[in-house]
């Protein structure tokens, strides 16, 4: 049921605000945060940290106009799997209202055909624990828990 109006695009900086509600639209995002007018300078420093490393891409998915999603995806080359790259997803979100609508599919898609198109032999993606749709979503997709993830934060 994908969105055919929806367009995935780079990320340009004028979307950082949209971007930014987005990651912030849920239990966890709204804790680590802060949706501000104006948005805090490190964003836009983050932003064009993105911009200039040839292995990171942030995109957006637009619709008439309006910022619908995002995601950033990370080619790291790596010594293991016989000097293979992989690629990992990073805070793929939907706008609230327009979920189910096939939009995050269309994302994950484009970040898995750009990993290989960029010689990646596998995608990796986190996702917390406490979020159990995105699971089961990454699950349809494809994806299989691999992994125990550990964190430490500073």
């Amino acid at each position: 049921m994908n969105d055919k109006s929806v367009s995935i695009r780079p990320a340009r900086r004028d979307d950082v605000a949209a971007i930014v509600a987005m990651l912030a639209d849920d239990h966890l995002g709204r804790a680590r945060e802060r949706v501000e007018d104006p948005l805090p300078a490190s964003y836009y420093e983050a932003f064009e940290r993105i911009e200039r490393d040839f292995n990171l891409q942030l995109v957006v998915a637009e619709s008439e106009g309006r910022v619908v999603g995002c995601l950033q995806l990370a080619i790291l080359p790596g010594i293991s799997s016989q000097g293979g790259s992989r690629g990992l997803l990073e805070d793929v979100r939907v706008a609230s209202d327009c979920r189910s609508r096939g939009i995050g599919e269309q994302l994950v898609q484009w970040a898995v055909a750009e990993a290989k198109a960029r010689g990646c032999n596998l995608v990796e993606l986190l996702t917390h624990a406490s979020r159990v749709d995105a699971q089961r979503f990454y699950k349809r997709l494809g994806f299989a828990a691999s992994h125990v993830g550990m964190t430490v934060r500073f």
